[in-house]
């Protein structure tokens, strides 16, 4: 058995032709449609990025226990589970989180891993020289001068002149080279992962050709997370560089395509395309993600996904309720090994052959903010009911910063105490770090207020929907949810729900 992942970084499925876009060219996702499962109902778990990435390992929710962190001691892990029964899993990335300390006991679980330096403000290139960054600098937006991401940025793009020298662009080429090399041989696991197209919107002049854009000002291709304050002509640039990035992702994922053409890979090889999660650029007023509820643009996401096993899924649409958990169960049964007791993902070979159900509703969130539940067609926002969103509390062995370790000196200023063991630890008692009051995670959630949208009558989510029946379920769909998830007890009083 054969599988490959193709992963792409912040990837909002309202720019994909087959999910409807007319703007942006990108011929290789319809292609690919027309040769996977298309899920019409894929929807994040645990926000953003690496613990997305905790779910693709370990098949269950963790925004409920823990932030950004590294996989804990007690965590499962896929390509280690597939490693330990003989299948060689290889990870290339240019996602500069897998080095730092948040994500940095990733890559290890991997039989073989390689990493593409340069994106966004990746500490990679070092050059001191007077006049190197200054001279573009002057090129910044004046919210981004003088930082040090954005120093990092500058350098790292002065280095790679060139398409070829882009991070995108060289990791397809080593994702390639995987496969030319390793095609005619068996039990593998290839995971070729862009941060592309997340921002920084740096994008080769034949893309931008793609997608015409008036705009003549000054160098603005990074949004900041917060709510919209630029002019439409910006907020129109920005649309046309993300969609221009979109496109040059189009182009290197038709590379994967005629690979998989040429090495005749089709009748037996998995091939999963997929996101952690979309991108907001300017709806609902707002940039970017995690400052803001996370609206069906960031939420609700693409993926494709071919199993050889299932030919007659070719160019069928699924509209089963899938999520990010179930990538894991999925690879899992498919390589024909049973999935561990605490993963809540389902294998989606079902789902994929006949669209079967593999639930009735899903969680979705960031951890200190909104918890969410969609059953596909409802979506319920539940804040915290108090403003200064407590009681909180992490709970870790390892505990991190996204891009730093704990010192001694705030350890030592932290109210901490070990917590019994949750069903998911294998027996192990946690660190229970209690949260300050007023912490918020990324955003103030309580100011929002408890959200209910029904996608299929509202699908810009634009007017809130108020109906007592349909959001007592929702409640009772959550609370079984966090239930199954071994939930902290303080997050339903956070909530200010009972208990199930």
């Amino acid at each position: 058995m054969k599988a490959v992942m193709v992963m792409f970084d912040s990837l909002n499925r309202r720019f994909l032709s087959p999910y409807g876009c007319d703007w942006i060219p990108t011929p290789n996702f319809t292609r690919l449609a027309g040769l996977t499962a298309c899920f019409e109902n894929a929807c994040v778990g645990s926000m953003p990025c690496m613990p997305a990435r905790q779910e693709i390992h370990t098949g269950r929710y963790n925004f409920l226990h823990h932030g950004w962190n590294p996989l804990q001691p007690y965590d499962d892990s896929m390509p280690e589970i597939l490693r330990g029964k003989g299948v060689t899993t290889h990870l290339v990335s240019d996602h500069y989180h897998y080095w730092e300390a948040g994500g940095a006991n990733y890559h290890p679980r991997y039989s073989s891993w390689e990493a593409v330096r340069g994106q966004e403000c990746d500490p990679w290139q070092c050059d001191l020289r007077p006049g190197i960054v200054p001279d573009l600098e002057t090129m910044l937006p004046l919210d981004r001068r003088g930082s040090k991401a954005s120093r990092h940025d500058l350098v790292n793009r002065y280095h790679t002149p060139n398409e070829e020298d882009h991070p995108q662009p060289q990791t397809f080429a080593k994702g390639l080279e995987f496969l030319n090399r390793n095609h005619a041989c068996d039990n593998w696991f290839l995971h070729m992962e862009t941060f592309d197209p997340h921002e920084p919107y740096r994008v080769p002049e034949r893309f931008r050709k793609l997608v015409p854009d008036p705009y003549s000002g000054p160098l603005f291709d990074w949004p900041a997370y917060r709510e919209v304050s630029e002019s439409p002509e910006e907020i129109r640039h920005l649309r046309a560089l993300n969609g221009a990035l979109v496109a040059m992702c189009d182009h290197y994922l038709g590379t994967v395509l005629d690979a998989f053409d040429r090495h005749g890979l089709w009748k037996d090889t998995m091939l999963i395309v997929n996101t952690d999660h979309g991108f907001l650029l300017g709806e609902h007023g707002w940039w970017a993600k995690c400052r803001m509820p996370f609206y069906d643009e960031v939420a609700h996401t693409p993926m494709f996904i071919h199993d050889p096993r299932c030919p007659r899924a070719a160019g069928q649409r699924r509209k089963a309720l899938v999520q990010t958990i179930d990538l894991a169960p999925t690879l899992l049964e498919y390589f024909g090994v049973e999935r561990t007791p605490d993963m809540q993902g389902r294998p989606l070979r079902d789902v994929i052959a006949s669209d079967r159900a593999v639930r009735e509703a899903g969680l979705f969130g960031l951890f200190g903010a909104h918890v969410n539940v969609t059953d596909g067609r409802y979506v319920y926002m539940r804040a915290p009911v108090s403003a200064d969103n407590s009681p909180l509390a992490e709970y870790l062995l390892n505990p991190a910063h996204m891009a730093g370790r704990y010192t001694p000196e705030q350890l030592a200023r932290t109210d901490r105490e070990m917590a019994p063991p949750f069903p998911h630890t294998k027996g192990l008692s946690t660190m229970r770090i209690w949260q300050p009051k007023g912490a918020q995670g990324y955003y103030g959630a309580h100011r929002f207020g408890h959200l209910l949208f029904d996608l299929r009558n509202d699908p810009g989510q634009e007017s809130p929907l108020k109906d007592a029946k349909v959001e007592r379920r929702m409640i009772d769909l959550m609370r079984g949810l966090m239930r199954d998830t071994n939930a902290p007890a303080e997050q339903y009083e956070r909530l200010g729900v009972e208990a199930p």
